[in-house]
């Protein structure tokens, strides 16, 4: 592990020329294999970027113990991709290929054998998770009702035409017609119904073509595929304190989880803290003070900027209203946004006394350089579950 470990210190000085590598030297030996990627050039940069992130995360959680059945998980999931076994033996050949390109002398044949080894034992898992799936790769689902608020929030109901199985405040991959051989992960906004239709919640993203799609174009009638359900962000029923902490967008998966509650009533308080860059994006204001007002173990607290502030003094905000709480070791918190506003808040958190261990958030790798990334592809074979995340029209959003 130490050797993967220093032998990618290597790499990451050269990161930008070692994807680019390893997308001419896979496309270049594998031309078939081109047509499972994006064919739009902005696309195809945003998916150099998530390989490298995705790779950055592989080897900083190499020794996590949890990575044997997030790989087993993320086979499963690659079937939707078209992938097949001969796939992840071009892959490992360009991934060595560009690793050995970028690294230079300090390419040698114990560093060589060792990313050989770690390579095989990753698609080993992968393909084993594949084969070992009852699951199809994915699910047909129609459009039944595209709700609107503004030019930059859509609301999707989706009737899949087979049950998808998921948990409340987990999330799925989702992909169009419209911008074929692009998923990009959404949450979904429900608990599990009785005619099994799901809530898709999608912020606009300026220059996101398939969340353009979703939110401005896509009408009721059409089809879209669905992902397998994934995230670790579900309710623990063992009887503490709860509090739920959304910014955006990301009180999808907090509305699926007290839906949830709902239908299980605690025998505890629970809090609500929902953030937004400004009271228009809290767009489902009134069915939040609509839960208030039936559940009374249930309280809610707004945070926005003051009226002409910048949208960052909501987050000093939440941190005061964070520390007027208290009794953070007793809590458990669910996290959902965008991945520095978790981080922010995660930290503030536990210098508050919450314990890390009851702080539950879905991970998302760093992206070298600015901002952060999600990995989508097909080439991401150590995709990262991501978050959801808040609507950000300013910033730089994963799921463009």
């Amino acid at each position: 592990m130490r050797i993967l470990k220093s032998s990618f210190a290597v790499v990451e000085r050269r990161a930008e020329h070692a994807v680019k590598y390893f997308y001419t030297h896979l496309f270049w030996n594998n031309p078939g294999i081109r047509e499972l990627f994006p064919a739009a050039a902005p696309d195809m940069e945003r998916q150099r970027d998530r390989l490298f992130a995705a790779l950055t995360h592989v080897i900083a959680h190499i020794d996590d113990e949890t990575l044997i059945p997030y790989l087993r998980d993320l086979g499963r999931d690659h079937r939707k991709f078209l992938a097949r076994p001969e796939h992840y033996d071009a892959v490992g050949a360009s991934l060595l290929a560009a690793l050995a390109e970028a690294s230079g002398p300090a390419w040698t044949p114990v560093v060589e054998e060792a990313w050989s080894a770690a390579y095989r034992a990753i698609a080993d898992l992968m393909t084993a998770g594949a084969a070992a799936s009852q699951d199809p790769p994915w699910w047909d689902a129609e459009v039944v009702r595209h709700l609107r608020y503004g030019t930059d929030i859509g609301v999707l109901t989706l009737r899949p035409h087979l049950p998808l199985p998921y948990l409340p405040g987990q999330y799925v991959s989702v992909s169009c017609a419209r911008v074929p051989t692009t998923w990009r992960t959404y949450s979904l906004g429900n608990a599990p119904r009785a005619d099994h239709t799901v809530d898709l919640h999608v912020s606009r993203i300026e220059g996101g073509r398939l969340s353009t799609a979703l939110v401005q174009d896509v009408a009721p009638g059409e089809v879209l595929r669905l992902g397998a359900a994934g995230g670790r962000v579900t309710l623990r029923h063992e009887g503490r304190p709860a509090t739920f902490i959304a910014a955006g967008t990301g009180w999808a998966p907090v509305r699926a989880m007290l839906e949830e509650l709902m239908a299980r009533p605690p025998g505890h308080d629970v809090r609500l803290f929902v953030v937004a860059r400004d009271g228009a994006h809290l767009y489902d204001r009134p069915l939040i003070d609509s839960y208030a007002d039936r559940h009374p173990w249930l309280a809610v607290t707004y945070i926005t900027p003051a009226p002409g502030r910048h949208r960052n003094e909501a987050t000093g905000r939440l941190a005061t209203a964070l520390g007027n709480r208290g009794l953070w070791p007793d809590q458990d918190v669910y996290l959902s946004g965008p991945p520095q506003f978790i981080d922010e808040t995660a930290a503030l958190l536990r210098d508050l006394g919450a314990l890390p261990g009851r702080i539950f958030r879905d991970a998302v790798p760093a992206a070298s350089g600015a901002g952060h990334v999600r990995p989508v592809g097909f080439g991401e074979w150590f995709l990262n579950r991501p978050d959801p995340h808040w609507h950000d029209p300013g910033g730089r959003d994963p799921r463009r």
